[in-house]
This record gives C-alpha cells, structure tokens and sequence, in this order.
C-alpha cells in the first residue's frame, strides 16, 4: 500500500515491524467482474503477487467517471419527417468524448491512462445502426436538405407506432484507453463502452393540395 499504513492500523494484523509492509491485492472475481480488494502483511521485498498494470489503468478510468455521448441531435423534443436526412452529432466534453487524463497508483506501480472516443454506434430504433467515427457535423440551416458528411439516417418509415410513438436511439460510444506505467514503462490499450439514449418522433410530411 502507497502510503503504509501508521503502526496502529488493523491491517497490519499485529505484525508491524520495520521490514514488514501491508500489500493489496485486487481480484476481478465478483458480481459482474467487480474487483475483490483484499491485504495481506508480508516482508518488504518478499516474492508477492506482482501488480497487473491493467487493474491498475482501469482503476484511472474509474477516477475518470466517463458517461455516454452528450447527445445533441436528435433532440427530444420536436419531431422529424420520413425521407428527410437526420444529422446526428454529440458535444464533446471530457467525461462524455475525451480525451481525458488521469494517473493510479496500486502496489509502487503507476500508470497513466488516456481515454478518448475512437467511435460511436448510433441504434436508431428502427432496426439499423449507424457507425461514426467522429463526433457528427453540426448541422445549420446553410446545408439546406444535404445529408451529414459525417454521421447521419434517414427513416423510411414513421414511429406512430412505437411506444409513445417515438423511436428511442441509443448512442454507444466505444472509449479507446490508452495506458503506460511509470513514464516509460509498459504500455498497452483496451476498450470500453458508455451509451446514452434518446426518443425521437418520426412522422410524414402531409402535402395540402
């Protein structure tokens, strides 16, 4: 444990002594691979468990509090058109896109650990998804009917019969971290998701003749 506990601490179960140290071990054996955190009183220098850098990234993550795509568009409230192109797009922000730094330290070992989004896959509630690899292009009233040169859906049909009578899009964002122990050391990278959902009503453009 960085730092040791002081000499009257339960963890040293009564073994405290100047060549001794309390260590931590952190099993990913519970409920849903959460972590078991456990410790142990050994010499200092003895051949204990060595401290996976991973465990170690992820606990920086977890300091991250990342959270799904802040969706901008497609807004709730409103309602869009059959045939017409949707633009999607989210804001960024360093809880919800990245990038997003942090540090951990477990063992006397320390990792750096950099997040950002490298993708987000857009289920649109009508039984297709569209994968973007960016943010989305704000959409403004100077691109008429275009479609999104980034990230963007067209329905086909109205959502007058879904419940509430909206689709409801999920946003799932794919977080690429990026990892390296004591500023030099091993390096490695992994992924994990966050979503965000949204109800979108679709309905048809009624011509008056």
């Amino acid at each position: 444990m960085d730092p040791q506990p002081p000499p009257a601490s339960m963890y040293w179960e009564g073994k405290s002594g100047k060549n001794s140290a309390v260590y931590e071990r952190s099993c990913r054996n519970g409920p849903d691979v959460a972590p078991i955190i456990s410790t142990f009183v050994a010499d200092a220098g003895a051949n204990v468990p060595a401290v996976d850098p991973v465990l170690v990234a992820q606990q920086a993550v977890a300091q991250m509090k990342l959270a799904g795509p802040d969706i901008a568009s497609p807004r709730p409230a409103g309602r869009y058109a059959i045939g017409m192109p949707m633009w999607m797009w989210v804001h960024k922000s360093a809880t919800t896109y990245g990038p997003n730094a942090t540090t951990a330290t477990a063992g006397g070992v320390t990792v750096a650990a950099t997040a950002k989004v490298t993708k987000i896959a857009w289920q649109m509630g009508d039984g297709s998804t569209v994968t973007c690899a960016g943010p989305g292009t704000t959409y403004t009233a100077s691109y008429g009917m275009r479609k999104s040169p980034t990230c963007g859906h067209t329905y086909t049909r109205t959502s007058a019969a879904r419940k509430g009578g909206k689709y409801l899009v999920t946003a799932i964002a794919t977080w690429t971290v990026d990892w390296q122990v004591n500023e030099g050391g091993e390096t490695g990278q992994f992924t994990e998701t966050r979503q965000s959902q949204a109800p979108v009503a679709i309905g048809e453009v009624q011509v008056v003749k």
